[in-house]
C-alpha cells in the first residue's frame, strides 16, 4: 500500500508521535521507516488525498512535534511513495545528501516575511517627489490635458512604484541578512511586493525578531510587514 511521507530525521532523533493523527479519514497511524542512520516518518496514504484543512493541520503537527526535539527535513504536503521499501531505497541512495542537509539545518528554524504597502500613501509620496508626475496629475484633474495623459501618468507611476519597492525589498532583506544563515525569495502574490524565507539559527532568533519589529516601526504604518514563524525549514530542504 502507498505510504505518505512527512519528514526525514536522523535515526537517533526522538520520535514522540503519540497523540498525533496522520492524514486521511480515518487518520493514518504514524510510524517510522528506517535505513541506516536515517528514518522517515510515514503513515498509510489515503486514496483521495487533497489539501484539506484537517490534513494540512495533521501534516504540520508532525513537523512541529519533531522539530521541538531536533533537526528535521520536512517534506511538502502530498509526498507519497509506493511502499515502505521504496522509502528505504530513497533513504539509502540519498543517505549522504540527507545527512549533510540535516547537518546544515541543525539548530535552525525558518521565518517567512511578506511586505505590502498602502497604495494611496505610496501615490502621495510619488506625487510629492516627482514634479513631472505632479504636473501630469494636475493637468488631468483640471481637465485641460489630452486623452493620453492618464496612460502616461499611470506608466510613470508604475515604474516609480516598482523602483521604490525594489529598493525597499533590498533594504529590508539586507537589514535582516546579517542575522540569518540563508534566504529564499519567492514570487509575491496579491498586494505583496516582497516574499522571502529566512533560515535563522535559534541562538539569533530573539535578535532577528526584535530587528524585524524595529524595522517595521521605522518604516511606519504605511508599510505592512508580516512575519510568520518559527516554521519547519520547508524552504531549505
Amino acid at each position: 500500500m502507498a505510504v505518505y511521507v512527512y519528514s526525514i530525521v536522523a535515526s537517533t532523533h526522538p520520535q514522540r508521535l503519540d497523540g498525533l493523527d496522520g492524514v486521511g479519514d480515518p487518520p493514518g497511524k504514524l510510524r517510522t521507516v528506517s535505513a541506516g542512520k536515517l528514518s522517515a516518518v510515514v503513515s498509510e496514504a489515503p486514496e483521495d488525498l487533497r489539501a484539506k484543512r484537517r490534513d494540512l493541520s495533521a501534516h504540520q503537527a508532525v513537523q512541529e512535534r519533531l522539530m521541538a526535539d531536533g533537526t528535521v527535513l520536512p517534506l511538502q504536503f502530498g509526498f507519497t511513495a509506493t511502499d515502505d521499501d521504496a522509502v528505504r531505497t530513497v533513504l539509502e541512495e540519498d543517505a549522504d545528501g540527507f545527512t549533510e542537509r540535516l547537518r546544515s539545518l541543525e539548530g535552525c528554524i525558518e521565518y517567512h516575511l511578506k511586505a505590502a504597502q498602502d497604495e494611496d500613501a505610496l501615490l502621495r509620496q510619488i506625487l510629492a517627489a516627482s514634479d513631472e508626475a505632479r504636473s501630469l496629475n494636475e493637468q488631468i484633474k483640471s481637465g485641460h490635458g489630452g486623452p493620453d495623459l492618464p496612460l502616461t501618468l499611470g506608466e510613470k507611476v508604475a515604474r516609480e512604484v516598482q523602483a521604490r519597492q525594489d529598493r525597499l525589498s533590498t533594504s529590508i532583506v539586507e537589514t535582516l541578512r546579517s542575522l540569518t544563515r540563508d534566504e529564499r525569495m519567492t514570487q509575491p502574490t496579491g498586494d505583496d511586493f516582497l516574499s522571502v524565507s529566512f533560515l535563522v539559527a535559534r541562538e539569533h532568533e530573539d535578535r532577528f525578531r526584535t530587528t524585524e519589529k524595529e524595522l517595521a516601526d521605522e518604516l511606519g504604518a504605511d508599510l505592512d510587514l508580516r512575519l510568520r514563524g518559527p516554521l519547519p525549514t520547508y524552504s531549505f530542504v
